[in-house]
């Protein structure tokens, strides 16, 4: 929000001079109330304002006001006009004004990863900024700890209602990166008319937990080929859930059941995940081979189902 006299911005351009400044930059915060006024320096015929909320003039009046008690139009472009009595008669500015909103929400999180992370791989993490405006004011900075490690701006971007916007920030973590944390701060930085300081947005932290691979292997010979599937309380990937063997720092502590089979036979094993201590990403595995038999049909193949 911008905090000044009277919760009022106000803002006085002249207009139609040689050399004159450029219109005053106003910048308002969406749904604050607004007033600017326009004043000539000149004996006018006509002052007034253009815009699409409404608009206002005066007769022979050397100043008018634009006001607006809650501005939410993202295109609104208000235009002071005046008619003159000598040369040049007719002329007009446009307001250099800037609506802005701070955004809804910055969150940060691994891409397609959960769980501990393995030291010496490569990860992204994806930072997204939901509702902010213009976005070309915007920066994302990226810290772990305290430390900024990356800063990503907008300004190649021109909307001026809300966008939604990301930044990925890639990591190979090591052992000494467990518990460190990230996070993302979005900053609007509207120049010196703007609110200081900058209004900011920062995410919540992400505890980076890393440690070694967890291998979960139920590999089997059989004939027929064996097929696999996995079950446990905790959700496994919709890719990893038929295969052999489990390779992922993402799995929680908890038990897995693996079970291979084939038309002639059933197997299944199970695995025991336990933390060693907690807040590390430290594991150990146990495994337990439970065997479920089944008549063998006859065939004139042997049928085997044996785990290795």
């Amino acid at each position: 929000s911008v905090t000044l006299p009277e919760m009022y911005i106000y803002s006085l351009f002249y207009f139609c001079l040689v050399g004159a400044p450029y219109p005053s930059r106003v910048v308002v915060g969406f749904g604050e109330p607004v007033s600017v006024s326009c004043e000539a320096t000149r004996p006018v015929r006509v002052l007034g304002w253009e815009s699409a909320i409404g608009a206002a003039h005066t007769q022979q009046d050397q100043a008018v006001q634009w006001k607006v008690d809650s501005l939410i139009d993202w295109i609104e472009e208000p235009i002071c006009y005046g008619v003159f009595f000598t040369a040049p008669r007719q002329c007009e500015e446009k307001l250099n004004l800037v609506l802005y909103k701070t955004p809804d929400s910055v969150t940060i999180a691994p891409v397609n990863h959960t769980g501990p992370m393995v030291e010496g791989k490569e990860y992204q993490l994806l930072c997204e900024v939901q509702n902010i405006a213009p976005v070309q004011y915007l920066t994302l900075r990226w810290f772990r700890g305290q430390t900024e490690v990356y800063k990503h701006s907008f300004s190649d971007l021109t909307p001026s209602s809300p966008v939604q916007v990301s930044s990925i920030l890639m990591i190979t973590p090591t052992k000494a990166d467990s518990g460190v944390q990230y996070r993302c701060v979005a900053e609007l930085d509207l120049g010196p008319e703007g609110p200081q300081p900058p209004p900011s947005v920062t995410s919540e932290p992400l505890n980076l937990i890393v440690g070694a691979e967890i291998i979960l292997n139920c590999t089997a010979t059989g004939n027929p080929t064996p097929v696999y599937s996995w079950q446990s309380s905790h959700p496994i990937q919709d890719r990893m859930e038929d295969e052999a063997v489990l390779t992922s720092s993402s799995l929680l502590p908890g038990t897995y059941t693996c079970t291979a089979s084939n038309k002639l036979d059933k197997r299944s094993k199970q695995f025991i995940i336990k933390a060693k201590s907690t807040g590390r990403a430290d594991f150990e595995v146990y495994s337990l081979q439970l065997q479920v038999y089944h008549h063998a049909l006859c065939t004139n193949e042997p049928a085997t189902s044996v785990f290795t």
